[in-house]
């Protein structure tokens, strides 16, 4: 049953309340489709089919929007992590994504304080020499308070909201079953890889739910940006750090978000601004490997002496050694007009998919990058240019890594926010001179002897290893415990097809015995009736009816299954 699907019964009013959200917002028959309407009803949960008659007014990116900020915390982080996804949906819908917001109302301080209490070892009031009782801001994960230390710093003091924890694991629960359900049931969403992007929703918000690991990012991030002093992130107060509260110090400048402010009365100069947001941004990437996964302007403070801070780094994007050769590959290509080395880096990212169009796929990238063949660098946008590349990944069904999502979505972010500064602002300009400098440091001498070194004693290590393997693996084969294990989808695939026979080849044997029984019963005169008919050979013929309807539906569900992966 489907109610055992979803485990305990203490899911069961979570998974009713999705439902009802779905239903309300438009999408009553994709509940149906999943089975959940029937199962829900009789599990005694009423579900009211009645849509709103504006609703056919609503775009469907709308209508999800405003059922994912329905849903919750746990919905709206995933709406948030689906607005990196631009390589699995459409610019409408990351557009409505963006929209999403974490703002809730804040958590009264009397329902705070044993938390705070339990975190600081003491009062508030003791261990602070101030403490704001009204927060700063409160999103769906922590709220923020303004405090002062004993020492005179202004510090901002990150709680994380009681019972959350628990609030996001059944939903991630739920998230999870539904996910592999909405793969099953509905063939429409298998593109967009509905339990991929569920575990990827997982580790970001475990990731946001411990308060020391953002502290830890932050320490780490700050280390990279030393040789450059424009750059500020906000000191952590260990002392008074943990996995439910951290303290980091208070950032005074000018919001993001608030660029009219940014005057040269006021000592700013926007265009230097840009200069070093990208500069900063660009390192984390390319050099550090370690980069603020959301850079937007609610995120950023701008500083007197033209210089900036970096706050929040509950989301981060982590990229190897590997990953940053290849990036480099790709951004150089871009800006330099080299078709080819672009789409063996994105055939290397989507891996080697099994029913697409490879060189079709190839040229078409091809065909894109060389339309910009003669463009002015200072022409080119690299954000818009990262924007059509994941747009023609999505045309042929490509996801790309979670890691490279949330890059891409960091190269938009700066950029948007660059030109917002100033509108001269050309991301390639800024970009090309740094991404040749890496390339260049990554073959001088030293550089290189360092990466042969690396590889030959990974040899070496091989190699020591070697001999020990192979006295394992010949043990093993004398006791008969070599296995082989060779995957054979097609040949499963077979095997399941003759397993849906030889059920339904049962199934009209019975049906038929039950024809020729209640045929035979039918003769005989006596016994108990109905209708007038002998109630025997009556039932009889009923369930064979039943039967054969059943038998009628799986063959046509099964033939539409067949013609739909014809047509794939």
């Amino acid at each position: 049953m489907l109610i055992e699907t979803f485990g305990a019964a203490r899911d069961m009013a979570r998974l009713a309340e999705i439902a009802a959200v779905l239903i309300r917002h438009g999408f009553g028959d994709s509940v149906r489709r999943l089975g959940l309407a029937d199962k829900l009803e009789r599990a005694g949960h009423a579900l009211h089919w009645n849509s709103a008659a504006d609703l056919a007014r609503i775009s469907p990116p709308e209508q999800v929007r405003l059922a994912l900020e329905e849903l919750g915390p746990t919905f709206v982080k995933l709406g948030q992590v689906l607005a990196g996804r631009a390589d699995l949906f459409g610019p409408e819908w990351i557009t409505e994504f963006e929209k999403l917001h974490s703002q809730v109302p804040p958590v009264p301080l009397a329902l705070l304080l044993p938390q705070l209490r339990e975190d600081l070892g003491g009062e508030p009031e003791a261990v602070f020499a101030r403490f704001d009782t009204t927060p700063l801001a409160a999103a769906s994960i922590a709220q923020v308070h303004r405090a002062q230390l004993h020492d005179g710093t202004e510090v901002v003091v990150k709680i994380r909201r009681p019972g959350i924890t628990e609030v996001i694991d059944a939903d991630l629960r739920l998230m999870d079953r539904l996910a592999a359900l909405a793969e099953a049931e509905l063939p429409a969403l298998k593109p967009y890889r509905p339990r991929q992007l569920v575990r990827e929703l997982a580790k970001s918000l475990r990731r946001e739910l411990d308060l020391a690991a953002e502290c830890r990012h932050a320490e780490r991030i700050a280390a990279n940006m030393a040789p450059l002093p424009y750059i500020v992130i906000p000191r952590v107060h260990w002392a008074h750090t943990g996995l439910r509260i951290n303290v980091q110090d208070l950032v005074n400048g000018v919001p993001g978000s608030a660029l009219d402010q940014l005057t040269p009365e006021a000592g700013f100069d926007r265009s230097e601004l840009a200069r070093r947001g990208a500069h900063a941004v660009l390192k984390m990437i390319v050099e550090d490997g370690l980069f603020h996964a959301d850079p937007h302007p609610g995120n950023v403070f701008y500083l007197p002496g033209n210089r900036i801070a970096f706050i929040d780094f509950g989301m981060i994007g982590h990229l190897t050694e590997r990953r940053r050769e290849e990036l480099l590959q790709l951004l150089l290509g871009l800006v330099e007009r080299q078709p080819q080395a672009v789409a063996d880096v994105l055939l290397d990212w989507t891996g080697d998919e099994h029913g697409i169009n490879l060189s079709q796929l190839e040229a078409e990238i091809e065909a894109f990058v060389d339309q910009y063949h003669g463009t002015p660098l200072a022409q080119l946008s690299l954000g818009q240019m990262l924007t059509d590349v994941t747009a023609i990944l999505r045309d042929h069904h490509l996801g790309l890594p979670p890691d490279l999502a949330l890059l891409i979505k960091a190269f938009i972010s700066l950029e948007g926010m660059g030109r917002g500064l100033d509108p001269g602002f050309h991301m390639a300009t800024e970009a090309t001179p740094m991404l040749r400098q890496v390339v260049r440091a990554r073959y001088q001498p030293r550089a290189l002897a360092t990466r042969g070194w690396q590889t030959l004693s990974r040899a070496l290590a091989l190699a020591g290893q070697l001999p020990h393997d192979l006295s394992r693996l010949l043990r093993n084969a004398r006791r008969g415990r070599v296995q082989v294990g060779i995957e054979l989808a097609h040949l499963k695939r077979v095997g399941d097809q003759l397993d849906r026979a030889a059920n339904r080849l049962a199934m009209a044997l019975v049906i038929s015995a039950l024809i020729i029984g209640s045929s035979i019963v039918m003769t005989v005169k006596g016994g108990p009736t109905l209708f007038g008919l002998p109630a025997f050979g009556f039932a009889g013929f009923m369930g064979a009816m039943a039967g054969g309807l059943w038998l009628v539906r799986a063959i046509w569900r099964s033939s539409r299954g067949h013609n739909s992966d014809e047509a794939d």
